[in-house]
């Protein structure tokens, strides 16, 4: 009787030791790996590839086609990683031609009604919070923080270890290490609490902290920003990963706010 409950099709790969609750949907191009929980009433679309260990709660809708109007049914993929749980409610879809597949990494956190929109990439250990809405093309980094009700303009980029405050709206690129809020978004300091959390060393801290306040703080013009910050700054991982993300964003980045010391 309990597999009448649910429509899974012969030729879905399921690993070993999945759990498959009533009611679920698991479509015929899917696999998903071993120890994965699939709670009741989720459906597992076309073109998904779920790693080990994840969880999709009910409700959940993943690897549907994507809300693009240029997508004409083209072959594309859903990728999601290891140890990643999907809360109720979430709907992810997967690419289009643009980019093939829409990809989620290790170790992420979507909580209920998020929405991932079409060719986004989402790194390992970054927490989406509830109702945070990403628009295609959207790249969110290893250990980025979202939290709840924010919404995504399409093509930007966060970068890792960044925070963005509940209700904002992001329309240019977040550099990484650095907290986010106000309307319209800008800079609020450097992620220290999380940093720390995350084992950063106190100098590592303050050596970010002080590229900011040349980059934000001091108002001077992004390029004259960027040669004082090559010149006072020895080569890094970290500040090397910030003169990346500003130098190559497409967008712009957000503004500071001058009440920030």
């Amino acid at each position: 009787m309990e597999n009448k409950l649910r429509s899974i099709h012969p030729n879905a790969k399921i690993g070993s030791h999945v759990e498959i609750g009533p009611f679920v949907t698991i479509e015929e191009d899917v696999v998903i790996g071993d120890h994965c929980v699939i709670k009741p009433n989720a459906v597992i679309m076309n073109g998904t590839r779920l790693g080990d260990h994840c969880i999709i709660y009910p409700g959940a809708i993943v690897g549907a086609e994507p809300q693009d109007l240029k997508f004409q049914g083209e072959y594309t993929t859903l990728e999601i990683g290891t140890h990643t749980t999907i809360r109720e409610y979430c709907t992810i879809n997967r690419g289009t031609k643009a980019s093939g597949k829409t990809i989620i990494g290790n170790h992420s956190l979507l909580m209920a009604y998020v929405h991932v929109a079409h060719d986004c990439k989402i790194g390992n250990h970054a927490v989406l919070s509830n109702c945070v809405n990403l628009a295609g093309h959207v790249e969110v980094a290893d250990h980025a923080i979202l939290g709840g009700l924010v919404a995504v303009h399409q093509f930007v980029k966060i970068g890792q270890y960044s925070f963005i405050g509940g209700g904002s709206l992001v329309r240019k690129d977040v550099p990484p290490f650095i907290k986010a809020s106000k309307e319209p978004l800008s800079y609020i300091g450097v992620n220290s609490i999380g940093l720390k959390r995350k084992g950063f060393a106190n100098d590592r801290i303050h050596t970010i902290e002080d590229i900011y306040r040349v980059l934000f703080v001091k108002y001077k013009n992004k390029n004259k920003a960027m040669e004082e910050i090559n010149e006072l700054f020895a080569i890094g991982e970290d500040r090397d990963n910030i003169i990346d993300f500003v130098s190559s964003s497409e967008r712009g980045i957000i503004k500071g706010l001058s009440a920030v010391s």
